[in-house]
C-alpha cells in the first residue's frame, strides 16, 4: 500500500507551539516512575489533597439524579449566578451572571480570551517569569507576545515604568497571574494600584487577570487588579477555576468574567471548539462555592507549613537564592551559580534545562527549568507534595547540588 504520510502537510501554526515543559517534564518523571526509578516529582502544579468530599457528593448526586446533558454553551445558570455571586461576596466585584462562561479549565479560559481578542500582529505584554502557555496561547492566535523580563529583587513582580516602556501602539493586551505560577507572588493593592495608573492613559489595553491560585494565599489576602482599581472593569477579565483551590484538576472546570462584548465572543468560539464542560463537574461547581470552606482552609495552611520548610531548606545552600513567596504552592530560586560546573560524569551545566535534567536523571528529583519560564536563572519547585516527599526531595536535592564542581 502506498503511503500517502508524506502528503500531509502540518500547518505553520502547529508547528510554530512548543510543547508543555511542565507536562513533558512531568510526563518524563511518571515514565520513569513507571519503569521502577524512585522519582520525586516537584514538577506538576497539582494538589496532592483529595477534592472535598461534599464536592464530590454533588457529583455523585448529579450522576444518580439523571444530570447527563448537555448544558448550555456557556454553562449552567445556577453555577454561573453562584459565581457572580461569590465575586461579589468574597472580591467585592460586581459581575453578572449573564457575562461569565465556564469551560474546560481555566486554561482553556484564557485560551479562547486570547483566540476572542488579539488579531494577527497584535501584541501581548507578559511578564517573565510566565507561566509556559501564556506566549504559546498569543502565537496560537497569531499574536505576538512581548516577555518582560521582571527582578528576582523584585520578587518577579512587573513595576510601572517596565510596563509603560513595553507598550507600543500594537499592544492589545497584558496578560497578569497573582498569584504567579511560577513563582508565587502576589501584587500588593499599591502596586496594582502604580500598575493602573499606566493602564488608564491606554485605554485600548485589556488585562487578563489570571487568579487560578486566589484560595492559596498566605500573608494577607488575594488581591484582584479590579479591587485596586475598578474603574478597569470595562476591559478586565478575570480567570479562575476550581482545579487549584479545591483540588479539583482532573474536574476540568474554570472559568472567564469580564465585559460583555467579549465574553460573547468567547461563548462563540466555545461553541464550535469544544461547548459547555462536564455536566457533572459543574453541579460539583456549585457545591463547592456554596458549601463549606473549612477544607480550602486547611490546605492553605498545609501549603504554608511547607513553604516555610521548603524556603529554609533552600537558603540552606550556599549560592541559592530563594524569597518566600506570597501564594499558590510553587519557589523558584535563582540557581545561576551551577551554571558551568560540572557533573560528577564531567558533563558541564550550562542552562538550568542541563540542571533539571541532571537532577532527574541522577538524582530522581523533577524540577522545571526556568527556561520554559522566560527566566533563565531560575528553577521551579512545586511543594504540592506531601511532606515526607519533600523532605526527601530537599535531601536529594542538596546532594545533586554539593556533587557539582
Amino acid at each position: 500500500m502506498k503511503n500517502f504520510n508524506s502528503l500531509i502537510m502540518i500547518s505553520k501554526r502547529a508547528q510554530n507551539i512548543s510543547p508543555s515543559e511542565t507536562l513533558k517534564i512531568s510526563a518524563k518523571a511518571k515514565q520513569l516512575a513507571r519503569e521502577g526509578v524512585s522519582v520525586i516529582s516537584l514538577s506538576a502544579g497539582e494538589p496532592d489533597f483529595k477534592t472535598p468530599a461534599h464536592i464530590c457528593n454533588a457529583a455523585i448526586d448529579a450522576i444518580t439524579g439523571g444530570f447527563h446533558g448537555y448544558t448550555m454553551n456557556t454553562g449552567i445558570p445556577e453555577l454561573r449566578e453562584a459565581i457572580s455571586a461569590k465575586l461579589m461576596r468574597e472580591n467585592r466585584i460586581n459581575i453578572p451572571a449573564d457575562q461569565i462562561v465556564l469551560s474546560n479549565g481555566a486554561k482553556q479560559s484564557i485560551g479562547f480570551t486570547i483566540l476572542a481578542a488579539i488579531d494577527e500582529g497584535d501584541e501581548v505584554i507578559i511578564p517573565a517569569p510566565y507561566w509556559v502557555s501564556y506566549p504559546e496561547m498569543v502565537k496560537l492566535a497569531g499574536g505576538t507576545p512581548v516577555p518582560v523580563k521582571t527582578l528576582f529583587a523584585n520578587d518577579y513582580k512587573l513595576t510601572p515604568e517596565q510596563l509603560e516602556e513595553a507598550i507600543t501602539p500594537k499592544t492589545k493586551a497584558l496578560i497578569l497571574c497573582s498569584p504567579s505560577n511560577p513563582t508565587g507572588s502576589c501584587y500588593t493593592r499599591s502596586e496594582l494600584k502604580d500598575l493602573a495608573k499606566i493602564l488608564e492613559k491606554y485605554p485600548h489595553i485589556l488585562i487578563i487577570s489570571d487568579e487560578i491560585y486566589e484560595y492559596i494565599v498566605f500573608d494577607g489576602e488575594h488581591t484582584s487588579i479590579l479591587n485596586a482599581a475598578p474603574q478597569l472593569i470595562d476591559r478586565t477579565v478575570i480567570i479562575n477555576g476550581f482545579s487549584k483551590g479545591f483540588a479539583m484538576t482532573g474536574w476540568r472546570l474554570g472559568y472567564m468574567a469580564g465585559p460583555k462584548p467579549l465574553v460573547d465572543a468567547v461563548a462563540n468560539i466555545q461553541s464550535q471548539e469544544t461547548s459547555a464542560p462536564s455536566t457533572i463537574s459543574q453541579m460539583a461547581g456549585i457545591a463547592a462555592y456554596n458549601g463549606t470552606m473549612k477544607p480550602v482552609e486547611e490546605m492553605r495552611i498545609a501549603f504554608k507549613e511547607r513553604r516555610d520548610f521548603v524556603v529554609k531548606e533552600l537558603r540552606s545552600i550556599e549560592g541559592v537564592e530563594c524569597f518566600s513567596p506570597s501564594g499558590a504552592f510553587y519557589v523558584f530560586p535563582d540557581i545561576h551559580v551551577f551554571f558551568g560546573r560540572h557533573t560528577p560524569e564531567g558533563e558541564k551545566i550550562n542552562t538550568s534545562t542541563d540542571l533539571s535534567l541532571y537532577l532527574i536523571d541522577q538524582h530522581g528529583i523533577a524540577t522545571v527549568p526556568g527556561d520554559a519560564f522566560g527566566e533563565p536563572d531560575g528553577i521551579r519547585l512545586s511543594y504540592a507534595v506531601s511532606m515526607e516527599d519533600l523532605k526527601e526531595a530537599m535531601a536529594r536535592l542538596k546532594d545533586g547540588l554539593s556533587s557539582l564542581n
